[in-house]
């Protein structure tokens, strides 16, 4: 096996766990599947904390339990001051010296916004739309992933994300699209689904350029090493945080291809 794919069999064997755990989670709903959000919330928080940590700043295990603590307390009591509760790991973490600041304070924000969203989605629509969800990011991911080592060409932002290719980039939206079609097709969607998911693809890859940069400039491969083949938590969901926020919005909005439930 070349080097290119030498990476392959670990992450094909990770994402097999990543899909058996998420997928009984995502089916059973209810405090089964927000358990699940709340704990890899945190482990996201902790990630970035550690990416952004300088001297004397506040332990990154600690600004990992205040963010599922808080997104606990959003979950048991509802309606009680939830964006004051989603903006205390950004205003903790900044209450003792932190490098790169603006950077922890609007991405932790934008993790908070992601665990919060994907209880709501799934409680407010049900299971098909985090289905969609998954699929689309994971769809542009696979797509890009493939099509960006076997074709190659220009690079979409190389500063940032030196890996990431046109060819891969355009792939995912047509992976994207794809799943699209076959969840209007399956009768589970209506026909916006089709020129949605690209969008929500798009969102998903500049998450990901998002994280990179973040790493980049934290000088590390991967926000940590939870995942083997993956690298940690946010580098496997920062594509699946941007299109949460997204739909979130097209949810508000009432631009959501599914009835809620």
């Amino acid at each position: 096996m070349s080097a290119d794919w030498s990476d392959l069999r670990t992450r094909l064997l990770s994402a097999l766990v990543l899909i058996a755990v998420g997928g009984a989670e995502i089916w059973l709903g209810g405090w089964n599947f927000a358990a699940l959000v709340i704990i890899a919330t945190g482990f996201m928080i902790w990630e970035l904390a550690r990416m952004t940590e300088s001297p004397g700043a506040m332990p990154a295990p600690v600004l990992g339990g205040i963010a599922a603590i808080c997104l606990l307390a959003i979950k048991l009591l509802p309606g009680l001051g939830w964006l004051f509760l989603l903006l205390i790991p950004s205003l903790a973490g900044n209450a003792l010296p932190r490098r790169d600041r603006a950077v922890w304070s609007a991405y932790a924000l934008v993790i908070m916004l992601t665990g919060l969203g994907l209880i709501v989605l799934r409680d407010g629509f049900g299971v098909v739309v985090i289905l969609w969800l998954v699929l689309v990011v994971v769809a542009s991911d696979v797509m890009g992933y493939f099509a960006g080592r076997a074709l190659g060409g220009p690079k979409f932002w190389p500063k940032v994300s030196p890996k990431k290719t046109w060819s891969g980039t355009i792939a995912g939206w047509i992976g994207a699209g794809l799943v699209g079609l076959g969840f209007w097709f399956g009768g589970w969607a209506n026909s916006a689904a089709i020129w949605l998911s690209p969008f929500l693809a798009f969102a998903g890859q500049l998450g990901d350029i998002a994280e990179s940069a973040i790493k980049r400039r934290a000088g590390v491969k991967d926000s940590s090493h939870l995942i083997p083949g993956h690298g940690g938590v946010l580098d496997r969901f920062d594509a699946l945080a941007f299109a949460v926020v997204l739909a979130v919005l097209l949810a508000h909005l009432g631009g959501l291809p599914f009835a809620k439930v």
